[in-house]
């Protein structure tokens, strides 16, 4: 086969005379053509056997008339288009194949001509010329059929909305004014009742379609669109160019007419309306109409209708779709064009004159007769692959369907073929057989497979290439399947074959699409290093925009670049991401950049820079001791904080870390600690933590031994170089050895000296934290005492064992430390019951100097002197404990019995002078009691104690020898009104005292208090309170013998 290709280029005055015709047409159509074409193209094709297949693009192009003559030159007139040779034909495929067993004939129940035919609702319609109207089902069965009109049947349609079919046929003509053409709509739901003559559905609606106004002309298109149900728009193309239009609601005559006109051509053969298409956008209705020599669009949402002429060349009968896009497609002999509703899109220039033209899931059909020997060849075409997807020989074709997701071609001869299109695995077992993958993976795309259909589809063909060492191809195509193939099965093929530049592409697709695990970021990474690509690293590591989008694991990417010892970038992707802990890992232990660490922490939120504190505190203490400290006191003060918190101060300590929680990294630097918490203790007043706070300082200052960690000296003495030295350098070694010695030595008084300032700060501390106000002290009083005796603390223990009120451990401590002089100061201090003392430790210290086994006479006198002026002990006790000290003479006690047996002596004679007085006092009232008893009373008083009126009766005389008028006693007649106050007060002190008597406690807590219990027994003897005897009421009912009611 001989291609011969001629392009030559044509100037404006060679073709002028054609434009300026062209201008002249364009001004009479309404100035409706585009500016005037600055160049000419004419195209020349010539060959021996076969036209070349041609494909025309126009994006967006203005109108344009083409004509193809063969043998003879072709003039193109466009402003812009591209042109696309293929010097090869379009592959062909067979995704396409017969089903019902290929062809069938049409039922013999169906005896007319086939004059039209509708699909939809499951079943095809046949429109017949002897006015028969037949349903067919799945697989071409008759279903049943009804006579629609008594002649022939023209145009017919099946609604999708509602079950109506619309149809356009020629009835019995009742006068010659009227046409026999009507339409006509059926209920295919509605049946006539039985009983009638014939079996059809119910016609709801007769409409004449020509009238005075819309004259009679020959129908030659037809289409009916669904609005709103039960709004119907029915369309009615004429041979004179005209569009008879009917909207409304049909069943009830509800309708409207208008017409609408193509531009008006002489030639009636170029004006018929050869095809109607509607075009939906929104609110928006559009009406396509083509005639053999233009291309019109009405806008039907105006009124009246906007008509744009969108084309001047047109195409004939049956050749006319809607693409599932909403494009209007017509088919010429020389291309198929695409329209939209602002002009004419890409066209497809296929070979051979257009008999039929569909559309079926996005594929373009077309059924084309050879120009040579006028065979029929049946395409599907796939116009986003670009190739042919089905081509079969058939007959010559009445009728083109697409229903039950198939293809049913209707022939002259009364057959049907039936083509459905394969699965999708079929067609790819095909393509892969002929390993045309590029196909395939458009294929998958173009028919909007699942995304894991096409993903094997690319791992296919990447394995393809991969098998022919393709490897940089293979890789593209594995990207592509990133998120539905296992990245395992590319990485290891790429580990295989050593292809590292490859495997960190397919890295760095699998990170961008946030698919990476860690083990794709540590050998992302690895590949990164082993590659000493800086660039891509920072590329990698540094292109994220906002802090938590990295698309790879964090940590596993800071501890790849550690180890890799890319610091910097660790750092970077760490403090990115918040990370805090690795940056400060990264700083402290692999750099050592103490003083940055400190910095970094300063600018965190004080809750994370506690965290980091907290596990990074101990190296931080150990190296930069004032600046952590300082760091510390910002946390755990409201330094700064408070004003930007805008709370009060005693809930934002309750919000701030405590000290409490830093001191495990000071384990190994208590002077620090020490530092910290003084500084805190001074700061803070009311923290919540102040107990352990204080608790810890105390051990802090009482300790004797802070436990400073040694510094690590170098271990000489096995060092087998040590002999080979010279004198010189032993002599040097010793005098080293003295200056250590002499250091250890300051060293140790340095250590005493800190010692005492820190027992004396204890001391304060002890103090300070239990004030006179407060019950309990600011820290642990028990553990106190136990640092206190740990480390043999006197003063501390005097201190609390004074505020607790342990003055016996207070003496002990004195007697412990044989202080006689602190012993006795004390004693005076606290043995005063006066202010609150305990008059014990008196009898005490006697007890102690008694038991000392030496000569203490000048503290014994002394002792006495206080146990003599406070009557602690009797005589007897302080001789009996003071004879056991055998250091102890007479002498020193002989002053104080002296002193005592005088005094014993007029306590004596006291007593003796109080007994004579009672027993006096006792006989006169027995005496009394005695004459009260046996003589009469003689009252001889003569006025009235009360008023000192002279006495009259009636009056009253009391045994007390006061007389009163009955008057002036009223109606108190038993008691004496001046000797009653008296009497009352003795009783309510005889009551008093049964009172007490029956109060134990009270008894025994006297006696207890008392310095002479005795004398308390004795006090209750005299005053009756322990001399009666009650009888209990239990022991009546018992039959026991009754008990004393007293003590």
């Amino acid at each position: 086969m001989t291609i011969v290709i001629i392009i030559s280029i044509v100037t404006c005055d060679d073709v002028k005379q054609e434009e300026n015709s062209r201008e002249s047409r364009e001004r009479r159509r309404e100035g409706r053509r585009d500016k005037d074409r600055e160049r000419r193209r004419i195209l020349v094709l010539s060959t021996s056997s076969t036209l070349l297949q041609r494909r025309f693009s126009f994006v967006r192009a203005p109108p344009a008339a083409i004509r193809f003559c063969n043998y003879s030159a072709l003039s193109i007139s466009a402003t812009s288009f591209y042109l696309d040779f293929q010097m090869y034909q379009w592959r062909k495929f067979e995704f396409f194949e017969e089903k019902s067993g290929g062809k069938c004939p049409i039922p013999d129940e169906v005896s007319g001509k086939i004059e039209c035919c509708s699909n939809g609702r499951g079943r095809i319609v046949v429109g017949c010329d002897d006015g028969t109207v037949n349903l067919l089902d799945r697989g071409l069965k008759f279903i049943y059929g009804f006579q629609a009109h008594a002649s022939s049947v023209l145009f017919l349609q099946q609604l999708k909305q509602r079950n109506f079919l619309v149809t356009i046929g020629e009835d019995e003509q009742t006068s010659p004014q009227l046409s026999p053409v009507c339409l006509k709509v059926f209920d295919l739901d509605k049946m006539q009742p039985e009983g009638s003559s014939t079996s059809s559905p119910d016609c709801v609606q007769i409409l004449r379609i020509f009238t005075n106004q819309f004259p009679e002309a020959k129908i030659t298109s037809f289409l009916v669109v669904e609005e709103a149900p039960p709004i119907l728009l029915i369309c009615i193309g004429l041979d004179n160019g005209c569009i008879y239009c009917i909207k409304g609601d049909i069943a009830r005559e509800r309708i409207s007419r208008f017409k609408l006109d193509v531009e008006h051509v002489s030639d009636k053969g170029h004006s018929s309306i050869t095809g109607l298409g509607f075009r939906v956008d929104g609110p928006a209705l559009q009406l396509f109409a083509v005639t053999p020599s233009s291309v019109s669009l009405f806008s039907l949402q105006e009124q009246p209708p906007k008509h744009q002429t969108l084309d001047y060349i047109g195409c004939d009968f049956n050749c006319v779709t809607m693409s599932n896009r909403s494009e209007f497609v017509i088919g010429r002999p020389e291309a198929v064009y695409f329209y939209e509703a602002d002009g004419r899109g890409p066209c497809w220039a296929f070979e051979g004159e257009k008999k039929f033209i569909g559309w079926f899931r996005g594929y373009l059909l077309c059924v084309i007769a050879d120009q040579r020997n006028g065979k029929l060849t049946f395409n599907i075409y796939d116009l986003k692959n670009r190739l042919i997807a089905q081509s079969i020989a058939v007959k010559e074709v009445s009728h083109l369907l697409c229903e039950w997701g198939s293809i049913i071609l209707i022939m002259s001869d009364k057959t049907a073929l039936c083509i459905g299109e394969k699965d999708m695995e079929s067609k790819l077992d095909m393509l892969f057989k002929k390993n045309l993958y590029t196909v395939a993976i458009n294929l998958v795309q173009s028919q909007q497979a699942d995304a894991a259909a096409t993903a094997e589809v690319l791992r296919k063909y990447g394995d393809h290439l991969y098998g022919k060492q393709d490897y940089d191809e293979a890789m593209a195509q594995y990207i592509h399947t990133i998120g539905h193939l296992e990245p395992s099965y590319v990485i290891q093929k790429f580990l295989d074959a050593q292809r590292i530049y490859n495997l960190t592409n397919y890295l760095e697709k699998l990170h961008e699409k946030g698919l990476a695990s860690k083990d794709h970021t540590t050998l992302l990474l690895n590949c990164y290093t082993k590659l000493k690509d800086v660039e891509k690293l920072n590329v990698f590591i540094k292109s994220e925009e906002g802090i938590g989008e990295q698309k790879f694991d964090v940590e596993t990417a800071i501890r790849v670049c550690r180890a890799a010892g890319y610091h910097e970038h660790a750092m970077y992707v760490a403090k990115k991401a918040g990370k805090h802990e690795w940056y400060l890992k990264i700083l402290l232990e692999d750099l050592g950049s103490f003083q940055e660490a400190l910095q970094y922490i300063s600018s965190l939120e004080p809750s994370q820079a506690g965290a980091t504190v907290r596990e990074y505190g101990k190296i931080l203490v150990e190296h930069r001791p004032v600046e952590t400290i300082e760091i510390l006191m910002r946390l755990c003060t409201e330094e700064g904080e408070s004003a930007k918190q805008g709370t009060s101060n005693d809930t934002f300590v309750s919000m701030l870390p405590s000290p409490v929680d830093f001191l495990n990294i000071f384990i190994h630097h208590p002077q620090s600690l020490m530092s910290f918490l003084e500084k805190y203790v001074s700061k803070v007043k009311d923290s919540p933590a102040q107990v352990e706070i204080h608790n810890t300082l105390l051990e802090l200052y009482i300790s004797y031994d802070l436990n400073f960690p040694s510094i690590p000296q170098e271990n000489t003495v096995g060092d087998p170089n040590l002999r080979a030295r010279s004198a010189k350098e032993v002599v040097s070694i010793s005098k080293v050895k003295s200056r250590e010695r002499l250091m250890a030595e300051n060293k140790d008084l340095d250590k005493e000296k800190d010692h005492i300032e820190r027992l004396e700060k204890g001391l304060q501390l002890l103090k300070r934290a239990w004030p006179s106000n407060l019950e309990h002290p600011l820290y642990d009083v028990d553990l106190a005492i136990i640092l206190c005796e740990m480390n043999a603390f006197k003063e501390g223990l005097l201190f609390l064992y004074e505020k607790m009120k342990l003055y016996k451990e207070v003496v002990a401590c004195y007697m412990q430390a044989h202080d006689h002089e602190g012993l006795i100061a004390c004693c005076k201090k606290l043995g005063g019951s006066s202010k609150g003392g305990d008059p014990s430790l008196w009898e005490d210290t006697l007890k102690y100097f008694g038991e000392l086994g030496e000569d203490c006479s000048k503290e014994v006198k002394e002792v006495l002197t206080y146990i003599e002026r406070d009557d602690i002990l009797p005589p007897i006790v302080v001789l009996q404990t003071l004879s056991r000290n055998p250091c102890l003479t007479l002498s020193v006690v002989k002053d104080y019995i002296a002193r005592k047996l005088e005094q014993e002596s007029k306590l004596i004679e006291e007593d003796r002078r109080s007994i004579d007085k009672y027993q006096e006092e006792s006989s006169v009232m027995r005496k009394e009691i005695q004459d009260l008893r046996t003589n009469a009373r003689i009252f001889q008083l003569s006025k009235c104690t009360a008023c000192t009126f002279t006495l009259d009766l009636p009056a009253v005389h009391f045994m007390c020898m006061h007389s009163f008028h009955q008057r002036c006693l009223g109606d108190n007649e038993k008691e004496c009104p001046e000797c009653a106050p008296e009497y009352r007060s003795v009783l309510e002190t005889k009551r008093s005292l049964e009172q007490n008597a029956k109060d134990q406690n009270r008894f025994f807590q006297q006696v207890k208090n008392s310095k002479d219990g005795f004398s308390v027994i004795a006090e209750y003897f005299g005053k009756g309170m322990i001399s009666k005897t009650t009888i209990r009421p239990d022991t009546q009912t018992s039959g026991t013998a009754p008990s004393s009611g007293g003590y």
